[in-house]
């Protein structure tokens, strides 16, 4: 079992996004996906956030805000726990990542990118200031199969 953040960045109305397109064995390979990582030995969620952001982008978080808990099931890898945030200040200035590329992509946009299915559906949740949340996302390697929100079954 797997832990990791996941964080939008968010100005105005564009969210900054990372084309995971550097590294040879990512299972994001390709994809657009926000920033974040695996938490390291005695993280916390916050703590994971802040130096996964700082990593990738060079800025250091001051305000942001937990937003879910996305549990990823795959037929190809562990199961992952995912801790969800958006983040609307910061200080610093953004650097290279050596994971991707980095880009402010407008929201009205965003579903439009190569993405993981799931993704859509947590960032409508994010539009949509839904209050704390629960989302369970099953998939057969690419192909998401089920989800469910809160308990319940979310129509694909």
């Amino acid at each position: 079992m797997l832990q990791s953040t996941l964080c939008y960045l968010e100005r105005g109305d564009a969210y900054l996004m990372l084309h995971r397109v550097k590294k040879e064995h990512d299972a994001n390979r390709d994809k657009w996906i926000g920033i974040g990582g695996k938490f390291e030995d005695k993280e916390s969620p916050e703590d994971c956030l802040l130096r996964e952001c700082r990593e990738e982008t060079g800025l250091t978080l001051t305000d942001y805000r937990y937003r879910g808990l996305v549990t990823f099931v795959n037929t190809e890898w562990p199961t992952e726990y995912m801790h969800l945030f958006t983040a609307t200040g910061w200080t610093g200035e953004s650097h290279v990542c050596d994971e991707g590329d980095l880009a402010w992509i407008k929201k009205a946009e965003l579903l439009t990118l190569p993405m993981w299915e799931g993704d859509k559906i947590f960032l409508r949740l994010l539009d949509s200031d839904e209050p704390f949340f629960s989302l369970k996302l099953c998939y057969a390697g690419d192909r998401l199969e089920s989800a469910v929100l809160n308990g319940k079954q979310v129509e694909l």
